[in-house]
């Protein structure tokens, strides 16, 4: 899907998706995946391979031993995670390595395998979940690698992402949840995964979902993964909120969360 040509006048690049990624993402779109066929794709681009093996070995996966190829990291991990990986590793790929950037991949990392494990279980489109998970500060990224001197200052200032789109609005005309939102469209991710990251901010300050979104489990994924690793002590009153404007059962919601927290707290172990 093409940028918007607002974003497009205020000559702000949304970088292209690498074409690794768009063979990937016309694979996964098969009813069918050909798992031998994606293994091979993903091996064929050696840097893309090992950085996502560099990152299915990490303790954030908790598997036991060293996985030594795409193959075997299919066979642990199953083609949602190791495509969420490989999408992971290209987004980082397309913008310059920063020290203030390196928080905002990390969280990405985890964010997206919360989203992506509760949402397999709760019914809700998983890979987009994953996906927004991933994608939903990226527009941070853009911004960074747009103007580092000019952006460096607000990521500083900031005290919540609801100031820092004020001040994104301020310095640039747009803001990092648009500029994500339209990172998603341009690499052709899922229509409730760009939509999750387009309202991200306002969702998780307000705890209200727009009432024109239709496909409402991902946002509020989004908001109920925020508290989750931001402040797990309001998690239940965000669950309580966010749950019936999907609607989805409250208590399956608070079971899925604790699971997967759980889950991924042992591996890290």
């Amino acid at each position: 899907m093409p940028v918007d040509p607002q974003l497009r006048q205020l000559e702000i690049d949304i970088p292209a998706q690498p074409d690794a990624l768009v063979r990937l993402s016309l694979l996964l779109a098969e009813d069918d995946i050909d798992l031998m066929a994606a293994s091979t794709l993903i091996e064929s681009d050696m840097a893309l391979a090992a950085a996502v093996m560099k990152a299915v070995n990490s303790s954030l996966y908790g598997l036991k031993g060293r996985v030594q190829t795409v193959q075997q990291a299919l066979t642990y991990l199953g083609m949602r995670e190791v495509a969420a990986i490989t999408f992971e590793m290209g987004l980082r790929a397309a913008f310059p390595p920063a020290p203030e950037l390196e928080p905002l991949w990390q969280r990405a990392s985890r964010r997206g395998l919360l989203m992506g494990r509760m949402a397999q279980q709760l019914g809700v489109d998983a890979w987009a979940a994953h996906s927004a998970g991933l994608f939903e500060e990226c527009g941070k990224a853009v911004l960074f690698r747009h103007s580092p001197q000019h952006y460096r200052p607000m990521l500083r200032a900031a005290t919540d992402d609801m100031e820092l789109v004020t001040l994104e609005h301020a310095g640039f005309g747009v803001s990092h949840d648009a500029l994500g939102a339209a990172l998603c469209e341009s690499w052709g991710l899922a229509a409730p995964a760009a939509a999750s990251v387009r309202c991200h901010v306002a969702v998780q300050a307000g705890k209200d979902l727009p009432v024109t979104l239709q496909r409402r489990g991902v946002a509020a994924l989004s908001a109920i993964v925020h508290s989750l690793m931001n402040r797990p002590d309001a998690l239940d009153e965000t669950i309580d909120r966010i749950a019936p404007q999907v609607p989805l059962d409250g208590e399956l919601v608070r079971r899925a969360a604790t699971r997967v927290q759980e889950q991924l707290e042992t591996q890290a172990g």
